[in-house]
C-alpha cells in the first residue's frame, strides 16, 4: 500500500543576510562569507567497483540471464552514486536557503561546459545543473530571493576589493594578488563576492552588469602591471 499527501510548505523565517555562491570543482560551492562546500567525488569514490561489475558485465552473452543480472547491479550503482550526488545537493542548497534571504549564482550554460571533455565529468560530478535546479525551487517555496547575473561577467578575474578585471588567470590558479590594490584573494571566494556584488546591483536595477568589450592595446609595462601575481596552489 502506498499513500500520497499534500502537506502545506511553512515559509522560513526572514533571514536578513544575502551571499553570493560560485560553483567549483575543487569545491563544489563556495560563498561570499567564507563558507565551503568540499567535492565529495562520488564518481571516483565508486570507480574502482563500477569499473569490476561493467567487466563482469562485459564477459556476459548479451540477453543471458547472467547478463541480465549483471547489468541490473551496474545499473544499481549508478542509482546509489547519483541518489548520494543528490543527498549532498539537498543537504547543501537546504542549508544556503534556510541562512540567507537572497542567493545570487551565475546563469551558466551547464550543458555547453558539459561538451568540454577535459571538463565534463568533474562538472557531471559537482552536479551543477542539480545544484542550480534546487535552489530554484526551494528559493520560490520558502519565500527566498534567487537572482542570477550574466554568465558572461568576469567574476573569478575582477578584483573584490577595487574592481579591476586582470587579462588573463588560468583555470590552475587558485591564490593570486591583484596588481593595482596588491589584495591577495582566494580564486572562488573572490569570485562569489563580486557575484554578490553583481546579484545586488542586478536586483537594484533590473539590469545587466556584462561588462562592455573594449579593444585597449597596452604597452609593454602596462602589459606586465595588469597581470596578476600568482601565488602556488600549496
Amino acid at each position: 500500500m502506498s499513500l500520497r499527501l499534500e502537506e502545506p510548505v511553512k515559509q522560513l523565517p526572514a533571514a536578513t543576510a544575502s551571499v553570493g555562491v560560485d560553483l567549483g570543482i575543487n569545491r563544489t560551492m563556495t560563498l561570499s562569507d567564507g563558507t565551503r562546500f568540499g567535492n565529495p567525488r562520488y564518481t571516483a569514490k565508486y570507480a574502482a567497483g563500477l569499473r569490476r561489475l561493467q567487466r563482469r558485465l562485459s564477459r556476459k552473452a548479451k540477453g543471458s540471464s547472467n547478463w541480465r543480472q549483471a547489468e541490473l547491479k551496474v545499473a544499481r550503482l549508478h542509482a546509489k552514486i547519483g541518489d548520494c550526488r543528490r543527498d549532498f545537493a539537498h543537504k547543501a542548497t537546504t542549508q544556503v536557503v534556510r541562512e540567507n534571504q537572497a542567493i545570487h549564482l551565475e546563469d551558466l550554460s551547464v550543458r555547453n561546459m558539459m561538451a568540454n571533455r577535459s571538463l565534463a565529468q568533474a562538472i557531471g560530478d559537482c552536479g551543477w545543473f542539480e545544484l542550480t535546479r534546487q535552489f530554484s525551487y526551494k528559493a520560490e517555496r520558502y519565500g527566498r530571493r534567487l537572482v542570477k547575473i550574466d554568465r558572461f561577467f568576469p567574476s573569478s578575474k575582477r578584483c573584490s576589493c577595487c574592481g579591476h578585471i586582470v587579462e588573463t588567470l588560468p583555470l590552475d590558479v587558485r591564490r593570486w594578488r591583484c596588481p593595482e590594490c596588491s589584495t591577495e584573494h582566494d580564486r572562488d571566494e573572490n569570485a562569489a563576492k563580486n557575484i554578490l556584488a553583481a546579484g545586488q546591483a542586478v536586483a537594484a536595477s533590473g539590469g545587466t552588469v556584462r561588462p562592455k568589450r573594449v579593444s585597449i592595446r597596452l604597452g609593454k609595462s602596462r602589459r606586465r602591471r595588469n597581470q596578476p601575481e600568482i601565488f602556488s596552489a600549496s
